[in-house]
């Protein structure tokens, strides 16, 4: 009995194993068999932008093409959410022209934007927006799991057309019907708190009448203030409180009514309907945020183009294409270039000023009503013109901004050009000129002044120089120009004496000056920088203290404002010591005008009172090998022969000397002089 007990329990142990070998032999086949679902990567348009999308995270794909201007981008690495997604990747270096997959990461509001141009890219600036995202790469990260489809703010995303789902606010049913209430997470995406289960009144119907959904239209700038989950209630015109349900704050939006005019909502009550778009569809639907312009190229631009009747209807289009392109891709604004444009034939005319549209989508809608006039190409009557009328303060001239006119020229001028150009050069004007599909040689003898573009323009080195050769590569020549333009440390013409400098004074602050006398010695510092325009684009000052030792006292790039610099100069404190004036002008060369911006003239001013402890040839010799001009001031017990080893050749314009420190105010008008004289003769190519 018990050997049968026995052999029945080891025949079920081993039909329970054959069962769980197989059962688990089973699973792995089924396993096997179920294959993991493959990550779609959502397809979108160039145009969608950033605040569109409510995810806070996702991979697209981009197509090709987005490198287009019409597809706006505002700031750098970090950009505002009204930016093309597309485009920033594109901007960023991400991906070029030919699309691809890249990763979007919502990140906060920004204070500020600074546009830039980037992989044939104009990013625009933008003082603040509401949200910001960042590209990359689109590569997936461990541990995050990315949706297969989008979710927009509005139904009407331009991303719908690439067939992704989109999720909105639905508005009411007509009466009769069964209307769902929307949750209020999906109303407001990302913006809604995890938990939050409230939903959305439904309204009333009023009797007689068919519900329609009120949109909200922005009034100027404000809808991107609407917040409609705070506890202001709203009326209507009449005060009728009604549907307490909605709420929102602001001093007053327009609502379309159906079939009727907008009305004005004041706080106090609500909405009489519920179909309003909820704050992140508002938001983004708002105007285009109107940039205040590239800071990083502040010019003012006078556009002189062809009307002459030469060059034919088509062709003028062409050129107005081209302007309306080049106001794209500048960034106009009041912080940054602004542009006026003059028509030229047998006279010119002013378009429009400067200071008559302060944004690029004005000026562009400007330019396109422009009519052509007719007659010669009298090109030398239109500079002048520019010279003694464009740039004036009462026509939007800001004083602080270099002058550029940009010349467009068929063919060739029927009148001359180099004595207003001339003229045009010696008042500040950057004169660039552009010509298309120049004279062939059986018409050159009809050109009234050969080679005339390079008589004109503003420096014969070939930077304010194109030559197109026919009307249909003009676009090419857009981002080129626009570099130019905006390289305001080249645009040679508007330099001057006063605002193209990097002067560092090097100060002897030895025991022999005494405190008193080094007072005396500061406030003839201040008294030069005063002459200078100071700014971080115009002349930058900057201070060394020496005595054995050296001292920095501040640097070219720490003020940029003559208070702030002359301030500076006041708080220097005396150091008293000895006198190494060659050590100090070594020091100087490697801590103030190794950190000299490109083609900006270094001036060393140097201050002192007796003769070095040791030698200053060697040192002087390296400052005049680096392109560093030196003015030596010397006082007292300074010695003659050492000022002029200091001091570049010739010795008697760099040079100076004063018996007591109270003459050394008599000393800053000749330095001036000299300075501006020897700018003045430097030739023009």
């Amino acid at each position: 009995m018990g050997i049968a007990v026995l052999t029945m329990k080891a025949s079920v142990i081993e039909m329970f194993l054959v069962l769980l070998v197989t059962g688990i032999h089973s699973n792995k086949e089924m396993t096997k068999k179920i294959k993991r679902p493959k990550f779609t990567v959502p397809q979108i348009n160039c145009d969608v932008r950033a605040g569109k999308i409510i995810n806070p995270e996702f991979i697209v794909k981009c197509p090709a093409g987005c490198q287009d201007p019409r597809y706006h981008v505002y700031g750098t690495d970090v950009y505002a959410s009204y930016s093309s997604v597309c485009g920033a990747a594109v901007h960023s270096g991400v991906l070029d022209n030919s699309g691809g997959k890249i990763l979007v990461r919502k990140v906060a509001g920004q204070s500020g934007y600074k546009g830039s141009y980037s992989n044939g890219v104009q990013s625009l600036s933008l003082p603040r927006w509401r949200e910001s995202f960042v590209v990359s790469e689109g590569k997936p990260q461990k541990g995050v799991t990315y949706p297969i489809s989008l979710t927009y703010s509005s139904s009407k995303s331009p991303a719908a057309k690439a067939g992704e789902t989109t999720k909105a606010y639905q508005s009411p049913s007509a009466p009769g019907t069964t209307a769902q209430p929307v949750p209020l997470m999906q109303v407001l995406g990302t913006t809604a708190v995890e938990g939050t289960h409230t939903t959305l009144p439904k309204p009333p119907p009023s009797a007689g009448s068919t519900t329609s959904s009120l949109r909200p239209q922005p009034v100027g700038q404000r809808s991107q203030e609407l917040d409609f989950w705070s506890t202001t209630t709203y009326t209507n015109s009449q005060n009728t409180p009604t549907n307490p349900g909605i709420q929102g704050q602001d001093s007053g939006a327009a609502f379309q009514k159906p079939g009727g005019e907008p009305e004005l909502w004041k706080p106090g009550s609500v909405l009489l309907d519920a179909g309003f778009v909820p704050k992140t569809e508002l938001s983004t639907q708002s105007l285009e945020p109107v940039s205040q312009g590239d800071p990083s190229c502040k010019v003012d631009l006078s556009f002189l183009i062809d009307g002459s009747a030469s060059i034919g209807k088509r062709r003028f289009r062409i050129q107005k294409q081209f302007l309306a392109d080049v106001a794209q891709a500048l960034d106009i604004g009041p912080a940054g270039p602004l542009m006026g444009v003059v028509q030229y034939g047998d006279n010119p005319v002013t378009q429009f000023n400067l200071k008559t549209h302060m944004n690029s989508r004005d000026l562009k809608t400007a330019i396109e009503k422009i009519t052509q006039r007719g007659g010669l190409s009298n090109v030398g009557r239109a500079i002048s013109f520019v010279t003694q009328n464009f740039f004036s303060k009462s026509n939007g001239n800001r004083g602080s901004a270099p002058n550029v006119a940009v010349v467009m020229v068929d063919g060739w001028p029927t009148d001359k050009v180099e004595e207003a150009s001339r003229f045009a050069r010696e008042s500040g004007i950057n004169i660039f000129f552009i010509t298309m599909e120049g004279a062939s040689e059986n018409e050159k003898q009809y050109v009234l002044e050969p080679n005339f573009a390079n008589k004109a323009v503003c420096r014969t080195n070939g930077f304010y120089s194109f030559s197109v050769q026919n009307w249909f590569s003009l676009h090419k020549t857009v981002q080129p120009l626009v570099k130019r333009i905006c390289d305001t440390d080249r645009l040679a013409c508007s330099k001057t004496c006063l605002n193209s400098a990097d002067i560092g004074f090097i100060i002897d602050g030895s025991s022999s000056v005494g405190t008193g006398n080094f007072r005396t010695v500061l406030q003839f510092v201040a008294n030069l920088s005063k002459e200078f325009e100071i700014s971080d684009t115009d002349t930058r000052i900057g201070a060394v203290q020496y005595t054995y030792e050296q001292r920095l006292e501040f640097g070219f790039d720490v003020y940029s404002t003559k208070p702030d610099v002359l301030n500076a100069i006041k708080r220097v404190g005396y150091w008293s010591g000895g006198t190494s004036t060659g050590a100090a002008i070594n020091y100087a060369l490697e801590q103030l005008f190794k950190k000299s911006k490109p083609n900006k003239r270094k001036l060393m001013i140097l201050i002192t009172d007796g003769r070095s402890y040791d030698d200053v040839r060697i040192p002087a010799m390296v400052a005049r090998h680096e392109g560093v001009i030196t003015y030596a001031i010397g006082v007292a017990w300074a010695a003659q022969d050492e000022l002029e080893v200091i001091a570049t050749h010739p010795a008697r314009d760099h040079a100076f000397f004063v018996d007591e420190f109270d003459n050394l105010y008599k000393v800053v008008p000749k330095v001036i002089q000299n300075i501006c004289t020897e700018f003045n003769s430097q030739p023009r190519n």
